[in-house]
Protein backbone atom coordinates (compact mmCIF):
# COMPACT_ATOMS: atom_id res chain seq x y z
CA UNK A 1 0.00 0.00 0.00
CA UNK A 2 1.55 2.84 -0.77
CA UNK A 3 1.90 6.01 1.88
CA UNK A 4 -1.08 8.81 2.34
CA UNK A 5 -0.81 12.16 0.75
CA UNK A 6 -2.55 14.81 2.13
CA UNK A 7 -4.21 17.39 0.45
CA UNK A 8 -4.55 20.40 1.98
CA UNK A 9 -7.34 23.42 1.47
CA UNK A 10 -8.92 26.45 3.43
CA UNK A 11 -12.10 28.18 2.60
CA UNK A 12 -12.17 30.77 -0.02
CA UNK A 13 -14.47 33.66 -1.05
CA UNK A 14 -15.73 31.58 -4.12
CA UNK A 15 -19.46 30.43 -4.45
CA UNK A 16 -21.04 28.22 -6.86
CA UNK A 17 -23.46 25.15 -6.55
CA UNK A 18 -22.99 21.61 -5.79
CA UNK A 19 -24.41 17.69 -5.38
CA UNK A 20 -24.02 18.18 -1.77
CA UNK A 21 -25.29 15.64 0.87
CA UNK A 22 -26.06 17.78 3.67
CA UNK A 23 -27.54 16.43 6.65
CA UNK A 24 -29.67 18.51 9.62
CA UNK A 25 -28.07 20.25 11.94
CA UNK A 26 -27.58 18.32 15.32
CA UNK A 27 -29.95 19.97 17.60
CA UNK A 28 -32.67 18.81 19.73
CA UNK A 29 -35.66 19.87 21.30
CA UNK A 30 -36.27 19.63 25.19
CA UNK A 31 -40.06 19.68 25.90
CA UNK A 32 -40.24 23.11 27.61
CA UNK A 33 -36.79 24.30 27.88
CA UNK A 34 -36.35 25.52 24.27
CA UNK A 35 -33.42 24.24 21.89
CA UNK A 36 -30.45 22.64 23.32
CA UNK A 37 -27.73 23.00 20.51
CA UNK A 38 -25.22 19.98 19.95
CA UNK A 39 -23.60 21.46 16.46
CA UNK A 40 -20.15 22.07 16.71
CA UNK A 41 -18.02 23.61 14.70
CA UNK A 42 -16.65 21.03 13.10
CA UNK A 43 -17.63 20.17 9.47
CA UNK A 44 -19.42 16.86 8.52
CA UNK A 45 -17.42 14.62 6.13
CA UNK A 46 -19.12 12.48 3.66
CA UNK A 47 -19.15 11.64 -0.08
CA UNK A 48 -21.73 13.41 -2.54
CA UNK A 49 -24.11 10.91 -4.31
CA UNK A 50 -22.75 9.33 -7.42
CA UNK A 51 -19.02 9.91 -6.25
CA UNK A 52 -17.84 7.37 -4.81
CA UNK A 53 -17.11 4.90 -7.12
CA UNK A 54 -15.40 5.30 -10.64
CA UNK A 55 -15.81 2.84 -13.63
CA UNK A 56 -12.92 2.87 -16.63
CA UNK A 57 -13.20 0.70 -19.75
CA UNK A 58 -11.03 -0.59 -21.72
CA UNK A 59 -13.04 0.65 -25.27
CA UNK A 60 -13.93 4.45 -25.86
CA UNK A 61 -17.70 4.44 -26.03
CA UNK A 62 -18.21 1.16 -24.60
CA UNK A 63 -19.74 0.60 -21.03
CA UNK A 64 -20.95 -3.07 -20.92
CA UNK A 65 -19.92 -5.74 -18.63
CA UNK A 66 -17.48 -7.11 -21.67
CA UNK A 67 -15.54 -3.56 -21.49
CA UNK A 68 -15.10 -3.82 -18.10
CA UNK A 69 -11.55 -2.60 -16.95
CA UNK A 70 -10.65 -0.92 -13.46
CA UNK A 71 -13.69 -0.24 -10.58
CA UNK A 72 -12.31 1.14 -7.76
CA UNK A 73 -14.89 2.61 -4.56
CA UNK A 74 -13.79 4.80 -1.94
CA UNK A 75 -14.52 3.59 1.63
CA UNK A 76 -14.02 3.97 5.41
CA UNK A 77 -14.42 7.82 5.35
CA UNK A 78 -13.29 8.92 8.60
CA UNK A 79 -12.46 12.63 10.01
CA UNK A 80 -10.09 13.91 12.54
CA UNK A 81 -10.97 17.27 13.38
CA UNK A 82 -8.96 20.22 15.41
CA UNK A 83 -11.66 23.51 16.75
CA UNK A 84 -9.80 24.83 19.46
CA UNK A 85 -8.21 27.26 17.82
CA UNK A 86 -9.37 30.18 15.39
CA UNK A 87 -9.24 27.89 12.66
CA UNK A 88 -10.71 24.67 12.31
CA UNK A 89 -8.38 22.15 11.45
CA UNK A 90 -9.88 18.63 9.54
CA UNK A 91 -8.06 15.57 8.11
CA UNK A 92 -10.49 13.48 5.92
CA UNK A 93 -8.91 9.64 5.84
CA UNK A 94 -10.25 7.70 3.05
CA UNK A 95 -9.05 3.95 1.57
CA UNK A 96 -9.84 3.39 -2.19
CA UNK A 97 -10.60 -0.50 -3.09
CA UNK A 98 -9.65 -1.07 -6.83
CA UNK A 99 -10.30 -4.05 -8.96
CA UNK A 100 -9.14 -5.24 -12.15
CA UNK A 101 -10.49 -7.47 -15.29
CA UNK A 102 -6.76 -8.42 -16.84
CA UNK A 103 -4.39 -9.50 -14.31
CA UNK A 104 -1.67 -9.70 -16.46
CA UNK A 105 2.06 -7.60 -15.57
CA UNK A 106 1.95 -5.27 -13.06
CA UNK A 107 -0.03 -1.66 -13.46
CA UNK A 108 -0.18 1.53 -11.58
CA UNK A 109 -3.72 2.87 -12.42
CA UNK A 110 -4.09 6.98 -10.89
CA UNK A 111 -7.29 8.16 -10.14
CA UNK A 112 -8.41 11.98 -9.57
CA UNK A 113 -10.50 13.20 -6.43
CA UNK A 114 -11.75 15.86 -5.45
CA UNK A 115 -12.35 17.60 -1.74
CA UNK A 116 -14.43 20.50 -1.26
CA UNK A 117 -15.61 22.66 1.49
CA UNK A 118 -19.12 23.27 1.51
CA UNK A 119 -21.54 25.84 3.13
CA UNK A 120 -25.13 25.32 3.81
CA UNK A 121 -25.20 22.78 1.33
CA UNK A 122 -24.98 24.49 -1.88
CA UNK A 123 -22.46 26.62 -1.51
CA UNK A 124 -18.80 25.67 -2.06
CA UNK A 125 -16.35 28.01 -0.78
CA UNK A 126 -13.04 25.67 -1.89
CA UNK A 127 -12.18 22.90 -3.82
CA UNK A 128 -9.20 20.71 -4.58
CA UNK A 129 -8.03 18.18 -6.89
CA UNK A 130 -5.70 15.43 -6.03
CA UNK A 131 -4.43 11.79 -7.34
CA UNK A 132 -4.38 8.47 -5.46
CA UNK A 133 -2.74 5.84 -7.28
CA UNK A 134 -3.50 2.04 -6.93
CA UNK A 135 -0.63 -0.06 -7.51
CA UNK A 136 -1.76 -3.75 -8.98
CA UNK A 137 1.21 -6.69 -8.74
CA UNK A 138 1.62 -8.75 -11.20
CA UNK A 139 -1.06 -11.66 -11.48
CA UNK A 140 -2.95 -9.56 -8.74
CA UNK A 141 -6.40 -8.59 -9.21
CA UNK A 142 -7.32 -6.53 -6.56
CA UNK A 143 -5.53 -3.29 -4.71
CA UNK A 144 -5.75 -0.80 -2.10
CA UNK A 145 -4.39 3.01 -1.26
CA UNK A 146 -5.25 5.14 1.45
CA UNK A 147 -5.34 8.94 0.91
CA UNK A 148 -6.11 12.12 2.92
CA UNK A 149 -7.99 15.78 2.61
CA UNK A 150 -7.10 18.38 5.08
CA UNK A 151 -9.53 21.63 5.60
CA UNK A 152 -9.29 24.77 7.28
CA UNK A 153 -12.64 27.08 7.86
CA UNK A 154 -12.33 30.51 10.39
CA UNK A 155 -13.79 29.18 13.84
CA UNK A 156 -15.84 32.74 13.78
CA UNK A 157 -18.12 31.12 10.43
CA UNK A 158 -18.60 28.44 12.01
CA UNK A 159 -20.07 29.68 15.22
CA UNK A 160 -23.87 30.94 15.55
CA UNK A 161 -24.27 34.43 16.10
CA UNK A 162 -25.03 35.01 20.33
CA UNK A 163 -28.65 36.46 19.08
CA UNK A 164 -29.46 33.25 17.42
CA UNK A 165 -27.89 31.02 20.06
CA UNK A 166 -30.01 32.89 22.63
CA UNK A 167 -33.11 32.35 20.69
CA UNK A 168 -32.55 28.94 20.36
CA UNK A 169 -32.08 27.98 23.71
CA UNK A 170 -34.71 30.31 25.28
CA UNK A 171 -36.84 28.76 27.92
CA UNK A 172 -40.21 28.24 27.50
CA UNK A 173 -43.27 27.36 29.50
CA UNK A 174 -46.27 25.69 28.19
CA UNK A 175 -49.58 27.44 27.30
CA UNK A 176 -47.58 30.74 26.56
CA UNK A 177 -47.66 31.87 22.73
CA UNK A 178 -43.88 31.53 22.09
CA UNK A 179 -43.95 27.94 23.46
CA UNK A 180 -45.94 27.00 19.82
CA UNK A 181 -43.55 28.40 17.89
CA UNK A 182 -40.48 26.41 16.44
CA UNK A 183 -37.61 28.76 16.48
CA UNK A 184 -36.21 26.36 14.00
CA UNK A 185 -38.90 27.69 11.18
CA UNK A 186 -37.94 31.26 11.30
CA UNK A 187 -36.19 32.23 8.73
CA UNK A 188 -33.13 34.50 10.48
CA UNK A 189 -32.79 30.95 12.18
CA UNK A 190 -32.52 28.86 9.61
CA UNK A 191 -30.32 31.70 7.72
CA UNK A 192 -28.03 31.76 10.63
CA UNK A 193 -28.24 27.49 10.71
CA UNK A 194 -26.95 27.69 7.12
CA UNK A 195 -24.12 30.16 7.34
CA UNK A 196 -22.70 28.35 10.28
CA UNK A 197 -22.83 24.91 8.87
CA UNK A 198 -20.29 23.16 6.82
CA UNK A 199 -19.21 20.56 4.81
CA UNK A 200 -16.44 18.51 3.62
CA UNK A 201 -16.93 16.30 0.85
CA UNK A 202 -15.07 13.70 -1.17
CA UNK A 203 -15.63 11.94 -3.98
CA UNK A 204 -14.08 11.05 -7.42
CA UNK A 205 -13.47 13.55 -9.93
CA UNK A 206 -15.48 11.95 -12.86
CA UNK A 207 -16.38 13.30 -16.49
CA UNK A 208 -19.74 13.61 -17.39
CA UNK A 209 -19.51 9.77 -18.91
CA UNK A 210 -18.57 8.46 -15.43
CA UNK A 211 -20.82 10.67 -13.77
CA UNK A 212 -23.92 9.27 -16.08
CA UNK A 213 -22.75 6.00 -15.38
CA UNK A 214 -23.17 6.12 -11.51
CA UNK A 215 -25.90 7.57 -11.61
CA UNK A 216 -27.77 5.45 -14.10
CA UNK A 217 -27.04 1.99 -13.41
Amino acid sequence: MTAPRTLALAALPILALAAGCAQKGELVVDSGVGVTALRTTCPTVGIPDYTGDVTLFSAPGRTDAGALDVTAAMTHVRSQCNDAGDKVYTIADFDVLGRRADVRGARQVQLPYFVTIVRGGTAVVAKRIGTVTLDFADGQERAQAHAQAASYIDRAEATLPEDIRKKLTKKRKAGQEEAAVDPLAEPDVRAALARASFEVLVGFQLNDQQLAYNATR
